[in-house]
Formats: structure tokens, sequence, C-alpha cells
């Protein structure tokens, strides 16, 4: 292909003996005229290519088909008024609503729309980050953010009246609000204004403050966060009652955190004396205060897998701890639930573990611990929420999706022992047939390793063009779900895998910790092996098999497609970090060193080096088919990974296998429209059956 010029610079850096060449380190700066100019050439490049795939207007009307189905989510309850996300198939983005009455979950007579995305900007680029109902479910506090740049602006709205009673506050990305009783005050996290941090750090510097209804931001009281470190993030909540204030805090996204507690009704809101549960501990815990006045500590301090402690809130040191839900040896503790109402004839506790990525819920006795017994699960999928009510109820609603199921809601009754579904999807749709099933794999060291395959075949019957699909990285784990995009790749004949690679969540922290920095090998080394194993297993071949991956999944097949290029036919890498020297200069990239290692350190450096798939590019390689895609206002994951890195194979490949990047405009890494989500799929999808043999023809 005839690819735009780019100039190979000598930009060479001395880092602890090391030699670091960057050729393209001017296409950085995305606003310089050359980077425009180059980025312009791509623009046309890849739409001139994209456009002429085959297959395109099928693949756009089944996926708008698929996504028909919409979703909705477990209630969020308040007394008798319950909130919830709906979208239906004409919507491009999920609706908040509230249900007054304790009705059942199909009864839309006494419902009311609270916030609507697209009645705000009907452009579709505004999203709704987070939100948060006061413990009356009066007010409701709410963020939105414009453009894809996840910058959360906060406002409080009076929920009778949809009447806007407070805000807007600005610079609460990622902030969580935790209510006082009567809602009329609330603490959350801000980040400190600009003019108050050196330059550059604008993204960080965040505190926990109090804030009171109708008042200027800027003169909340600030309570916690001032001399600790600046990448923290904080979690805040109150005990229901309003007597106790739990404060968390981790350096970045380490897997760690330092948990505080404090008795409001001891000292002044302004001031609260915050007492540590946790400090300097590598491990991580999150807690709550029951209706019985116990602290329930969710931990994985000594329990790599999680278990579940009691302790009296009074008295929170370690040693005080109590096992009620004790670690299982082969599941993860993912999130639990109190079944506590005065009319059982014993409180409850829900809990809900994963085992090898496969949702489990159980009941056990909310005094001793003791099971009770599970809670029968429509298959083998995944739990999307897990929710009662606060005051004390014999209910829990859980969220449930799989590969061939769209997210619907189901409901527990602890005094039946019954399990029934409390709300659908509001669309129907006709789902494929699709065999999907977990099989497992050694990887290069002998460790097993799972993965979900899924076909129309119950067997390889021949080889087929594949996607093979991971993440590993930050104890994210890849569970089932219900997605268009690969339910309509299966439908057209294709494989599609997703492995359950060391870094993720699926098999505990020491999962994750095996997939992290100076063992981020293990990561490739698995996804390889997953290769090979379907190769070995007959469903696809190197010239059939494709790579997709996104954000740290982007390093993942970045790495893959550098290390193994023989092994994979064509690659959609998707806001990918890609220079692992300098990826702490960009974006939120200080906040993950806990996670690679850090390029300040002469060690560290090394792991980086060792991997980083922009120094791993070799001149006169046959690349398989690469498509980059990024979102121009992405403020986690710069952009100019993908530059550099498209820059650098353009000029290295050797064979006839385009190398092209993707640009949009006004969306960012995380949530976006229906419309925005399907074209992006159309465009990726085509390009691997175009790279794998797919075909999309009716």
């Amino acid at each position: 292909m005839d690819y735009p010029d780019a100039p190979r610079l000598d930009v060479v850096d001395e880092l602890f003996g090391s030699r670091v060449a960057d050729p393209y380190r001017w296409l950085e700066d995305a606003g310089s005229a050359p980077t425009r100019v180059w980025s312009q050439a791509q623009d046309a490049l890849v739409r001139g290519h994209l456009d002429r795939l085959p297959g395109r207007d099928r693949l756009r009307r089944r996926l708008a088909e698929l996504l028909g189905a919409g979703m909705v989510t477990a209630p969020i309850w308040r007394g008798e008024r319950s909130f919830f996300l709906r979208r239906t198939a004409a919507q491009e983005h999920a609706v908040l609503y509230c249900r007054d009455g304790n009705r059942t979950g199909t009864d839309e007579r006494c419902e009311r729309l609270l916030i609507d995305p697209m009645e705000i900007d009907p452009a579709g680029s505004t999203t709704l980050d987070a939100w948060q109902p006061d413990k009356e479910g009066r007010r409701l506090a709410y963020q939105l953010s414009r453009g894809g740049d996840e910058e959360s602006t906060l406002r409080v709205l009076d929920v009778a009246t949809g009447e806007i009673v407070d805000g807007p506050i600005d610079r609460t990305r990622y902030s969580p609000v935790a209510w006082l009783p009567g809602g009329e005050a609330f603490y959350y996290v801000r980040r400190l204004p600009p003019r108050d941090v050196p330059a550059g750090e604008q993204q960080f510097h965040r505190r926990v403050w109090l804030h009171q209804i109708g008042t200027d931001a800027a003169a909340d009281v600030q309570v916690h966060g001032a001399g600790l470190d600046k990448t923290n993030y904080y979690g805040v909540s109150v005990s229901r009652d309003g007597r106790w204030l739990l404060v968390s805090a981790s350096a970045g996204t380490a897997p760690r955190d330092d948990v505080w507690l404090a008795d409001l009704s001891a000292a002044a809101l302004q001031a609260p004396a915050l007492r540590p549960v946790q400090a300097g501990v590598d491990a991580q815990t999150a807690g709550q205060v029951g209706r019985d006045g116990r602290l329930f500590l969710w931990t994985n301090r000594d329990a790599p897998r999680g278990r579940l402690c009691v302790t009296a809130p009074e008295s929170p040191a370690y040693e005080n701890w109590v096992d009620l839900v004790p670690e299982q040896p082969d599941a993860v503790l993912d999130s639990f639930a109190l079944l506590d109402d005065d009319d059982l004839p014993e409180p409850l506790l829900a809990a809900a573990h994963t085992r090898h990525a496969v949702a489990e819920l159980a009941v056990y006795d909310l005094r001793t611990g003791a099971a009770r017994g599970p809670i029968e699960l429509p298959g083998l999928g995944s739990l999307t929420g897990l929710t009662a009510r606060p005051e004390g109820g014999a209910e829990v609603w859980f969220g449930y999706t799989d590969h061939v199921t769209p997210p619907r809601v189901h409901r527990y009754d602890a005094r039946t022992g019954q399990v029934s579904v409390w709300a659908t999807p509001p669309g129907v749709v006709n789902v494929p047939a699709v065999q999907a099933r977990q099989v497992s794999y050694r990887s290069a060291d002998g460790t097993e390793v799972r993965m979900f395959v899924l076909s129309a075949a119950e067997a390889p019957d021949a080889p087929r063009p594949t996607v093979l699909h991971g993440y590993g990285g930050f104890n994210i784990a890849m569970t089932p779900t219900y997605a268009a995009s690969i339910l309509a790749w299966v439908e057209a004949g294709g494989v599609y895998a997703i492995a359950n690679l060391r870094g993720g969540s699926e098999e505990g922290e020491q999962w994750h910790r095996a997939g992290m920095r100076e063992h981020k090998g293990n990561v490739f080394a698995d996804f390889a092996g997953a290769a090979e194993w379907l190769v070995a297993q007959g469903w696809t071949t190197p010239a059939q098999l494709s790579l997709s991956g996104g954000s740290n999944g982007g390093l993942l097949v970045g790495a893959a497609l550098t290390q193994r290029p023989e092994l994979f036919a064509a690659v959609v890498c998707s806001a990918p970090l890609l220079d692992m020297v300098r990826y702490e200069r960009f974006g939120l990239g200080q906040t993950w060193s806990d996670e690679y290692g850090s390029a300040a350190d002469p060690t560290e450096l090394g792991w980086l080096l060792s991997y980083s798939p922009y120094h791993h590019v070799v001149d006169g390689t046959d690349y398989p088919a690469v498509l980059f895609t990024v979102f121009d206002a992405d403020t986690r994951v710069d952009p100019l990974h993908a530059r550099k890195m498209c820059a650098a194979l353009q000029h290295a490949t050797a064979g006839e296998r385009p190398v092209l990047l993707r640009r949009e405009v006004n969306v960012g890494h995380g949530a976006r429209s229906v419309s925005r989500t399907i074209e992006l799929s159309v465009d990726t999808l085509a390009f691997l059956a175009a790279g794998t043999g797919l075909d999309l023809a009716p």
C-alpha cells in the first residue's frame, strides 16, 4: 500500500546504559502540523480500504438486530422506590428510570424517566458516568461527561420533580458519592483545582470532601487525602444509619488499599476522626456496616481468592476479624448482599463467587456463616450486580447474562427459596445457534489456562476463520457475556475464542500477580498457547487466525503480533498501550506503574523493554494485517501509542497485508452510543473477515 510519509528521526534516549530508539516521537504531538497531516492521510487511507470490504451492509443490519435486545440492570432500592437503567432498540444510550411502589419488574405504569443522555445531547456524545440516590430516594446525584473525555460533572436532582437542585461540580471523574441521612449533604471525591497542582498533574491529586446541598462547591470542606499519594483513588461510603464513614485509598490501580473508619456521632461531620482499619498492607479490603451493627469486610488479605470477615466497627483491628465466609480453594468471592428481614426465620447472606470465570450464587447463615445451599442460576454465565434492600429485606436481585442471553434481571426470594425473572430486555432478538464451551490448555510453563470457544459446531469440523480475544491485566476477568459482534462472527461461520489469561481475576489475586510487573511475559505466553491450541485442535490455521484486544488487551495483541507474527493473519488493536518506555508520561499512565513497572527504575525498565511492542518492530518482517482503532478524546490511553506503532509497522512490514489506523473524534475510551458501536464493529469485523477469509456475503 502507498502509506503516508512518516520520517524516521534519529531520536535515541540513554536510559540506565541502554540506548532506546524512538524514531516516531514527533507523532506524540497530536496538535502539530506534521501529525495532523499524517493523521488526515491515514484517515483517507483507512476509509478507502474499509469501505470497499464485502459484507458490510449485512453486518450492519445483523449487529443492529442483535443489539436490538436492549438491556436492563438490577434495581437499586430506596424504600419502595427503585432505580435502574434500561435501553430499548431505538435508544442510543441506556436511560435511568425510577419506579415508585413495590411493583413487579415488568410493570411500567409506575415508572418515571430521570435521565436520558439523548435528551441532554441529541448528538449522542454525552454519557451518564455514575449515579447514586440518597438514602431516602428523594434526591439523586449523577455525573455526566461529554465527547468521550470522561471528565465527569456532578449534579443533584429532585427525584419527584426532576428539578436540578445542586451543581454542576466539576473535576469529579471516578468520584463515589456517600449520602448522609436526610439528603442534605454527602461526602465525595474531587480533584484539586489545576492552579493548586504542579503542571501536568491535573488528572491526579484527589481529595475527599464534604458538600452541603445548595452551597458553592468552592466552600466544601476537605476531610481526607492531604499529604497522601498524588495518584490515589478514594472510595467513600456512609452506613445507612449515618453513624459510620468508611474511606479507602489505593495508589493508582495498585492491588492494595488503605481503609479508615470514623464514628460520625463522635465528631463534627467536617472533621471525622478516621481510624485505620488497614494501612500499609499488600492486600485489598472493602467494607460496609450492616443493620445488625457489625462491620462486614470483603478482603483478599491472607486469602487470594477472597473471604468475608466480620468485626465490631468499634474494634476494627485485623486481629479482631472473624471469617464469616472463608476462602474457597477454587472459587473467587466477588460480592455479597444481606437478607435480614425481620420475618425470616434466620438472617441470611447471599454471596456471589466465580469458579473459573463462571458465576455461582449461594446462601449462608448471616450470623454463623453456615452454608444454606446454592441459588440456581439460568446457565453458565455471569452476574452483573447483586442488590438487596438496605433497610432489610428477604429478596436479592441480580443481573444475569451469558454468551447467548441478553442481560436480564432475576429475583431470589429467601422466604420461598424461589428464583424468578424480574425484568427482561425490552427487545426481542433472534439469537443464532451457538455452541459455547470452556476448554483448558497448558501454557509454556505448564500452567493450566482456561478459554471459552464459541462456534456453530460442537467440535472442530474444519479449520475456520477465528478471532482470539484476551485482556490479561488489572485483575479483570473475561466472563461470559452477550456480545453482538461475537454472535455475528460465529453466525457467519467463524469461531470466537476468549482466553482467561494470567493477569486477570479468574483465579484470584495470585492469578493476577502472576501476570503483572516482572511476570507480564506469562500473559503473552498464555495467549500464544491459546493460539497454538486452537490450531492443534483443528479449529483454525495460522492463515485463518486473528487477534482482537483493546486497552491493556491492545498491549496484549501488540506484543503477540511482534513476538509471533507468523502465527496470525490479522489483528485489531484498539486504544492500545504500545510504547511501554514512555507510557507513564501520558493520559493516566502514572496510575498503572504498579501493574507494569516504571521506566524510571533500571530493573523495571528492563521488564518493559523486554516486550514493549513499539520497540520490537523488526524491519523486513511479514506482519499480519493490522487495524489500529483510536479515539481522539481518549484521556486514559493516549492515541499516540497507536500512531507511533502504525508508522513503525508501515515502514517495517515486508508483506502486502495492510497496516491501517482508524481514528474517531468526539468519543473516548469508555461508553459510546449504539450507532457508533455498530459502525466500529462493522469496520473491525469486516477487516478481520478479509484477513482470515471469512465470507460475509448473504
